[in-house]
């Protein structure tokens, strides 16, 4: 008897069935959806019968997947045919397919139903027959529905006895009807319908901002075709008057990329967020930037960033504002080859209002790590030539300017011993000229040499326990791995000091550990001695759910032992910690802190727990603290909360606070409320910020979206209601 009558009953979350006695090489993955699943498995013929729920998974040649769950299937691994029935759900090529009964072919990609539903946004349909070819991107389907809104039960919709879909392009319906909800609206011998954005429209936002007054901001937006788009802004705000401006994007195709965007307002208060800095009512931006992509490895970016002033970002454009407090300019070119890079870089200083080092230009050639022939021996370099000019805040310093050219190599040797532990000693050498300095800094020719050297030791212990059930964490097995590892750093001190050199590159204040080793550490004129162990430990512990494997905890340590410590610096550095925790798929918890070992206290701490149990509710909460320190800034003592919640599939809020705890204040709350139009989504938003002292900022503002061409991303504004105001 050829088949093979075992019955296999499938326990626990999946069991692969293996084809042809080569699993690792199957594109096929079968399995049970629950304890009560059958399979029957023909060697012979590659035919597979399931029934009591089944979930085939199928990874064509050109790496797409496809996955069918069903109540019961028959398979025919050989054709890539199958006939499902029970409870159908199909998702191929990026759309999913629902049914009583349906035929499919995972390798040619036609498909057959009876009475079914699908979903490709923004276009749902349904009807009592359909026949088509994914991979053609046609259907054709009779006594069908089609509607843009995207519940149970489409309150407008289009009803047809011959319907042809082209998702992402259009709808073609014969002897359609027009309804909304029951009733017949009127009646089409055909219909039309394209699924791409209108080619004009206009996006408006009204509110009320106590900084603005009544405002009402217009976009009128033109698709001028598939590579030009163009949008006009027209604002008015009753306490700062109107503002304009268009933003034009162009796709030059072999030619690169652009894109405008230019502003102008006649500000009536410009006093509100002056800072009690004296500033002009006519007030102005514009952003222009071209990217071109010359060859697959030769690209070019220009981006010039101009500002009336230095705050018209943070008083209108609250998203830039957020994204780059002061936004620079640049032309930059970079070629690349197999072991080296080439990069010229010119940074202008186009607003005299921010600190800028000019760069005019930075030529730099990386020589990444690689093998010097034959030898064990790996080389890594850097070099780099320019003109530097160092101007500070409003001309408040005298600037200073030099010719500098640097230069930097380095050896290593990574061994592995007794097959674990790796080994990587190193050695370089790094000279930097500096011409005569002109300006706050003068200074005569100088040349700095330093010699580093060092080692990095690794290695990873792991541990699985394959059959381990963890009930508490909704999972099975555990793999744990675990990696420490020691890097030593040794730099004399260098012949010329940091405070003797013209300071262009050099450290910037960071809550973070700075790199120990060159080339990462890139703040090339602070270059000092260094004699320092790095310690760090890191731990993984990965799991399985639903078949996929997922990490449970991981946990990273790092800390500094300075064996010889500068005058601005303790024997230790403070202890490091990042730990992400996710004890269910909807549960995640982080934690980073920095930890002072001299003074036994937190100069860091930020702790964050997110649940989404479902698409009921999600909540957020987290504190981070910084201490107030003169290598840390100005600190603060924040309580952070987010709630969402789904009333129904019309309604929904979300509540955001923010809380210092130090001077008891509410620095920012907001409330939003959703209310889904079927075919569109409405928000109201109501924000409350402390200013400090100062005038309270509160606002209400409204806000429309099409569900078919979304203006904010699935959840993107739920921790951050700028995306709400304004529009911008």
């Amino acid at each position: 008897m050829k088949r093979l009558l075992s019955l296999l009953v499938l326990c626990g979350w999946a069991v692969s069935i293996p084809v042809y006695g080569q699993p690792e090489l199957s594109p096929w993955n079968i399995r049970s959806a629950d304890d009560n699943g059958a399979i029957e498995f023909d060697i012979d013929t590659g035919e597979v019968v399931a029934r009591n729920g089944v979930i085939v998974s199928y990874q064509g040649k050109d790496g797409r997947e496809a996955e069918l769950q069903a109540d019961r299937v028959t398979l025919n691994q050989q054709t890539g045919e199958i006939e499902a029935a029970g409870s159908v759900f199909l998702r191929a090529e990026g759309q999913s397919w629902v049914g009583d009964r349906l035929q499919y072919n995972f390798k040619t990609k036609d498909i057959k139903t009876g009475s079914f539903r699908t979903g490709y946004a923004p276009i749902f349909a349904g009807g009592l027959q359909l026949q088509a070819s994914i991979s053609n991107n046609v259907y054709t389907a009779t006594n069908a529905m089609v509607t843009i809104d995207d519940l149970a039960k489409p309150y407008y919709r289009v009803e047809a006895k011959e319907l042809i879909l082209v998702p992402g392009e259009y709808v073609k319906a014969k002897k359609a009807t027009v309804y909304i909800g029951k009733t017949p609206i009127f009646y089409l011998p055909s219909y039309y319908l394209s699924l791409k954005q209108h080619e004009r429209f206009w996006v408006t936002d009204p509110g009320y901002r106590s900084l603005w007054g009544t405002y009402l901001m217009a976009e009128y937006n033109w698709l001028v075709s598939d590579r030009l788009h163009t949008a006009m802004h027209l604002d008015f705000r009753t306490r700062r008057g109107i503002g304009l401006g268009p933003d034009i994007k162009l796709d030059l195709g072999r030619y690169g990329r652009t894109e405008v965007r230019a502003y102008y307002t006649r500000d009536g208060s410009p006093e509100l967020n002056a800072g009690g800095r004296q500033m002009d009512g006519d007030r102005h931006r514009i952003h222009f930037t071209y990217e071109v992509d010359v060859r697959t490895n030769f690209t070019v970016k220009a981006v010039l960033r101009e500002q009336g002033d230095p705050f018209i970002l943070r008083d209108f454009f609250e998203w830039e504002y957020q994204e780059n407090t002061q936004p620079s300019s640049f032309v930059e070119a970079e070629y690349l080859w197999r072991n080296y890079t080439l990069n010229a870089l010119v940074t202008p200083r186009v607003n005299d209002f921010f600190e800028r080092v000019e760069r005019l230009p930075d030529l730099q050639v990386t020589g990444l790590r690689q093998q010097l022939g034959n030898t064990p021996l790996f080389y890594e370099s850097q070099s780099s030539a320019a003109y530097l000019k160092h101007e500070f805040i409003d001309n408040s310093q005298q600037p200073f300017a030099a010719t500098r050219l640097d230069t930097y190599h380095q050896v290593l040797l990574p061994k592995t011993y007794m097959g674990w532990l790796n080994i990587t000693p190193r050695v370089g050498q790094r000279y930097t000229y500096y011409g005569e300095t002109e300006g706050g800094f003068a200074g005569p020719e100088m040349n700095r040499w330093v010699f580093n050297t060092g080692v990095e030791a690794s290695f990873k212990l792991s541990r699985t326990w394959l059959e381990l059930e963890l009930p508490q964490f909704k999972s099975k097995g555990l793999r744990h791995i675990m990696e420490p590892s020691l890097n030593y750093a040794f730099v004399p001190s260098p012949n010329m000091m940091p405070t003797e050199l013209p300071q262009f590159d050099s450290i910037i204040p960071t809550l973070r550990l700075l790199p120990l080793d060159y080339p990462d550490f890139n703040a090339i004129d602070s270059v000092d001695s260094e004699n320092t162990l790095r310690f760090g430990l890191r731990n993984l512990f990965q799991t399985k759910r639903e078949e996929q494997t997922d990490t449970l905890l991981a946990w990273n340590l790092f800390t500094d032992w300075r064996l010889r410590t500068r005058p601005d610096q303790d024997s230790f550095s403070d202890a490091y910690s990042d730990l992400d925790f996710k004890p269910r798929d909807w549960l995640t918890l982080t934690s980073e802190t920095r930890y002072d070992l001299d003074d036994g206290r937190f100069n860091l701490a930020d702790h964050r727990a997110i649940l989404s149990p479902g698409d009921r509710w999600s909540l957020s909460l987290g504190h981070r603290y910084v201490r107030t320190a003169p290598r840390l800034g100005v600190g603060h003592n924040l309580i952070l909360g987010s709630w969402y919640y789904r009333m129904n599939e019309n309604w929904g809020f979300n509540v955001r606070q923010v809380f210092e705890a130090r001077n008891g204040a509410s620095q920012e709350q907001s409330y939003s409320i959703y209310r889904d139009f079927r075919s569109w989504v409405g928000a109201l938003v109501f924000r409350l910020r402390d200013s400090e002292g100062g005038t309270d900022d509160f606002t209400v503002a409204a806000t429309f979206s099409s569900k078919a061409f979304p203006r904010v991303r699935l959840g993107q504004d739920r921790d951050n209601t700028n995306y709400l105001i304004s529009g911008r």
